[in-house]
């Protein structure tokens, strides 16, 4: 039902290996999540750690799902001196191509511990139906279809 669609995500991440990133904001490579189908509906989960509810934007636009997510840094000041900083910060997105099958008029969205989690509806057209047919003999009958 989801079809994943990032070409340049690995040429991104070999490139950053290779030239590093400059300046305090760098982009994250990744945004990991898991999909799944449970009953009806399927469900994403976008691990986004150290992200606001505030500084999340989910957008649908036809089957494309966008979420972005902005990092921003904890530690502020004039007086402070970064000694390490590997937790990477800025924007960053990830798109998933959702199936013709899934409602996303009726997608929810909840935000815990981190964790962003997306339940799309399956849509009434895709869900397994009785079909009733007419015999010859003048009975019905029906087929699973």
């Amino acid at each position: 039902m989801l079809m994943r669609t990032d070409p340049f995500r690995e040429l991104d991440r070999l490139t950053q290996q290779l030239v590093g990133t400059a300046g305090t904001w760098s982009k994250p490579s990744v945004m990991p999540m898991d999909a799944y189908r449970e009953g009806d509906q399927y469900v994403i989960a976008f691990d986004v750690p150290g992200v606001s509810a505030d500084a999340i934007d989910i957008d649908v636009e036809r089957n494309m799902l966008t979420v972005r997510a902005e990092r921003r840094p904890t530690v502020k000041g004039e007086d402070v001196q970064m000694e390490l900083s590997e937790r990477p910060l800025g924007v960053f997105s990830r798109q998933v191509m959702l199936a013709d099958t899934l409602d996303t008029e009726n997608i929810k969205a909840d935000y815990d511990a981190g964790v962003l989690t997306l339940r799309i509806p399956i849509a009434e057209r895709a869900k397994p139906r009785k079909i009733t047919i007419s015999a010859t003999d003048g009975g019905r009958k029906e087929i699973s279809g």
